[in-house]
């Protein structure tokens, strides 16, 4: 620890954004650089703990306090070194994901905790400034070939620790571009591309090799890649999107989130999307169901897209402003957040649930029936929701997002004509060596762990590795921070 009162005399400071009526007019992201100065000043608030439980909130493991206090010495070089022992991708994490770390920080058991997240990705991003981050291949290479099926954070991890084993690594994506929801989930405002193709270029000079377009199961059969691979990754992701099956569903302008983010996410790109098959919010009522990071970022693509007004419905309660009783530190908080799309505006709702969709004469959906509901707790555990009487309610609905969650792998030939076995949740199921229960068929990120957080899909697919590498060599030296 660099200052050992600087917890006590600096406070944690924002990350400063661009101002709300300037960033709705673009899709550039969000988030300014913070200053140098400030960045070591929030560092030298990493204290001295006895045991830092930010590395237990992590899943990578992240070597927190070692960076932090690098970054309050002015030694960038070595802090991105440490940063890179554990995390392939710190500017996708940096800017992508909740920061389980800072729920776990010690300080923030009576303070705000240390803002690990924005000192993350200003290690990152110095460091691809200043030309450290550079391809490094391997030195000798295997005999041994990988297929990875996949290309979001757990397959792009995976492929680079293999690569850097030096195992032939190719990645199939059915997509016409590499990156899977990093690419078509991410809105821009999030996460400019140009973040992802820099890093895709280190590693396709480093020797991975990459074939988008490529719908494994369709376009390459499953027993081709087995006989042409020696071993194959699964990592394609929990695509199987949560349905709400109510009456009106069916109406037009009704859709899945991904439907949504995907086509802007390709305007974005500068793809020639027609008007006729383009979702936009522009001038409607948009109806967002789902409170959680998917539907923030329908929010602020409606907010940019010009929506008459942006309603976000939640069948849970309000979270409270600090920690419940039963959600003690070093827990994750579940307490109320304002993500920068809330702060762009748009309503929240929380306690309801939809009844029905009303359309009009030519089957386009007009407005959205629900009722106010009180969650409780039977005595098997089980969480129930059960409407209030008299609180029905209407309201204009001209656009519905539907963004409520995935609920396991999609069932295509990728699965079926492997014949792996799923779980009961409609997971990819593996053992402990990340094998499925087909030789040589692996399985890493919410492919097999169903929807979760981007930390996790990295952290995942480095594990992942190391189980293929001793698969094919008998024994690995690549580290596992997973089990």
């Amino acid at each position: 620890m660099g200052k050992i009162t600087g917890f006590i005399e600096i406070r944690r400071k924002k990350h400063p954004t661009r101002p709300v009526e300037e960033r709705l007019h673009d899709w550039r992201e969000v988030y300014l650089r913070s200053e140098a100065g400030d960045l070591q000043a929030q560092g030298a608030r990493c204290m001295d703990c006895g045991i830092p439980f930010c590395h237990q909130g992590c899943p990578l493991g992240n070597l927190i306090p070692d960076w932090n206090d690098l970054v309050y010495h002015d030694r960038w070089r070595a802090a991105i070194d440490r940063l890179h022992a554990t995390n392939n991708f710190p500017e996708f994490t940096g800017r992508l994901c909740p920061a389980p770390c800072e729920g776990s920080c010690v300080l923030g058991i009576n303070d705000d905790p240390v803002t690990i997240k924005d000192i993350e990705v200003a290690i990152i991003d110095r460091a691809f400034d200043e030309g450290w981050v550079t391809p490094t291949p391997p030195a000798t290479r295997t005999s041994k070939t990988v297929a990875v099926v996949g290309s979001g954070p757990a397959g792009l991890a995976a492929a680079d620790q293999l690569n850097r084993a030096g195992h032939t690594v190719t990645v199939f994506e059915r997509s016409d571009r590499i990156g899977g929801l990093l690419r078509y989930g991410i809105p821009e405002f999030k996460m400019e591309k140009r973040v992802l193709d820099r890093r895709l270029a280190v590693m396709g000079a480093e020797g991975v090799i990459f074939r988008p377009g490529t719908d494994v199961g369709r376009d390459v059969p499953v027993e081709q890649l087995r006989r042409d691979f020696d071993a194959v990754l699964l990592a394609a992701g929990a695509g199987h999107a949560r349905d709400l099956t109510v009456p009106g569903r069916e109406l037009r302008g009704v859709h899945f989130a991904m439907e949504y983010l995907t086509l802007q996410n390709r305007r974005c790109e500068g793809d020639a999307i027609p008007d006729d098959r383009f979702i936009s919010a522009h001038g409607k009522h948009v109806i967002i169901i789902g409170g959680g990071d998917t539907g923030a970022d329908c929010l602020g693509t409606a907010h940019r897209q010009g929506a008459k007004s942006v309603t976000q419905l939640e069948l849970l309660p309000k979270p409270p402003l600090e920690r419940a009783a039963d959600n003690p530190w070093p827990l994750w908080p579940n307490i109320f957040r304002v993500s920068t799309a809330h702060e762009e505006g748009g309503e929240r709702l929380y306690s309801v649930s939809t009844q029905r969709f009303v359309g009009n004469a030519q089957g386009r959906v007009r407005a959205l029936q629900a009722v106010k509901v009180e969650m409780a707790r039977g005595a098997d555990g089980r969480t129930t929701f059960a409407p209030l009487a008299g609180s029905e309610f209407e309201i204009p609905a001209e656009l519905v997002l539907l963004a409520m969650g995935f609920v396991g792998a999609e069932r295509g030939p990728l699965v079926t004509d492997l014949g792996v076995k799923l779980t009961e949740r409609g997971t990819v199921w593996r053992d402990e060596r990340w094998m499925t229960s087909v030789p040589g068929v692996f399985a890493a990120g919410d492919m097999q762990r169903g929807q979760s957080l981007i930390v996790w899909a990295i952290a995942e697919g480095r594990s992942a590795a190391r189980g293929i590498d001793q698969y094919l060599m008998g024994r690995s030296a690549l580290p596992a921070p997973l089990q």
